[in-house]
């Protein structure tokens, strides 16, 4: 495919230099479908991107957008602060009964602001406010967030270092698998906690990722997962799960903490759990802990409707029948896996890895500009993939869980073309 770069000069002249994922896709996107979408000279391209993980259920999936302009058409209310709506209430109904109940989750919902760094921060400031203390435990290469508070839970410098002011009562610890499985897990958290010389705070809550996403697809053990849980309770802290980009049926399970089976106190959402890439996030936490003041954490757009819409869709559309998305993903990374494991051996001399669960995967080369390179040949050949990790050295595949098997191999084709054609 042939791509003619497309006149930029309002983006180059007038958008801020903060920019980012349009430099690696230097083409003018007009309109999609599925899994495909289109730039206004009329090419196609494979979307294995998905609006990091705010498209789990594809571009105007056809379903969702039906609810949405049968909403609109009616003049079904667009804005509504945190009144109560009758969108609302069919969200959180559905909710209940299509995901919450299921799992034996009594939670609370907040709806804390329109992104999933809004609903960190209320994670964070809920927590301190409940155990009276301000220090949060996170893990290296720990993503959660572009505000400050979740900045300071936050592992990558570069992205630390664009706060401008000091990230104060965050403390990182050791992910899984950090230092190769030559320590007991929770080794050096343990002995920070029982030493009153650490300088370790008595932390109020640790916050982690199952997967961490922009860390470079890094995976916790359900073991790991399970001790830190049990962790947390022994020692008096919350355990907050960010399950922004991992939840929603990403991993498998709605939840991608239910294959560790563990119940978090706090769990935040956003990405997808509005289902057609409007913004809305979640904060869930145990009864027990809601102990807000009215008003005393609020926000302009909490009470996006149009997304109520599209979220309850979503919910009664994959999740209602307790289990079919769930199958249909798990099948699609099996898929996936098989292809990436050919891609290592048959690159053996790359030092090439690969690691995922469900439909979030990733390719990682000891060459970081690899995987830069393999994610330019992918564009020029009508795919889309982004890197992520510490140095940006990991090819991160997440397709909209609703992708057909033949599209998945498509593009996994294209992405092992690529990686042949940067050796």
């Amino acid at each position: 495919m042939t791509i003619t770069p497309p006149a930029m000069s309002v983006f180059e002249t007038l958008e801020s230099e903060v920019r980012s994922y349009c430099r690696g896709w230097p083409a003018l996107f007009d309109r999609a479908q599925g899994s495909r979408i289109f730039d206004e000279d009329g090419h196609d391209y494979l979307d294995f991107f998905s609006g990091a993980g705010a498209l789990n259920y594809g571009h105007n999936n056809p379903v969702l957008k039906r609810a949405l302009l049968d909403y609109l058409e009616r003049d079904g209310i667009t804005h509504s602060l945190d009144m109560s709506t009758t969108a609302k209430r069919a969200f959180l109904e559905r909710f209940q009964d299509v995901v919450l109940r299921p799992r034996g989750m009594d939670h609370k919902v907040m709806f804390p602001g329109p992104t999933g760094t809004n609903a960190v921060e209320a994670a964070l400031k809920l927590a301190r406010k409940v155990k009276g203390r301000e220090s949060v435990v996170s893990f290296t290469n720990a993503f959660h967030g572009m505000s400050l508070g979740a900045l300071a839970v936050t592992g990558n410098s570069m992205k630390r270092a664009g706060a401008g002011v000091p990230l104060v009562h965050g403390t990182p610890m050791p992910f899984d698998n950090y230092l190769d499985g030559r320590v007991p897990d929770f080794l050096w958290f343990e002995r920070l906690l029982e030493d009153q010389g650490s300088g370790l705070n008595q932390p109020a809550a640790v916050i982690v990722e199952t997967v961490q996403g922009e860390g470079g697809i890094n995976v916790a053990r359900p073991e790991w997962l399970r001790g830190l849980a049990d962790l947390c309770r022994r020692r008096d802290m919350l355990l907050i799960v960010d399950d922004i980009q991992m939840g929603c049926g990403r991993t498998g399970p709605f939840f991608s903490f239910e294959e560790a089976g563990i119940v978090p106190d706090i769990v935040t959402l956003s990405k997808s759990i509005g289902g057609y890439g409007m913004p809305m996030s979640l904060t869930l936490f145990r009864p027990e802990l809601d102990i807000w003041e009215p008003g005393e954490h609020n926000g302009t757009f909490r009470g996006h409707n149009p997304a109520f819409v599209t979220a309850t869709a979503a919910l009664d559309t994959y999740w209602a029948d307790g289990g079919s998305m769930e199958k249909q993903t798990l099948k699609r990374g099996e898929q996936a896996e098989a292809v990436l494991r050919e891609i290592c051996a048959e690159h053996p001399r790359s030092g090439a890895q690969y690691r995922g669960r469900g439909l979030v995967w990733g390719l990682e080369f000891t060459d970081p500009g690899r995987a830069s390179r393999v994610c330019a040949r992918a564009f020029e050949l009508g795919l889309l993939l982004e890197t992520s990790g510490p140095r940006g050295e990991v090819v991160k595949l997440l397709p909209a869980l609703t992708i057909t098997p033949e599209e998945l191999d498509e593009g996994l084709r294209t992405l092992a073309r690529s990686v042949r054609e940067t050796a």
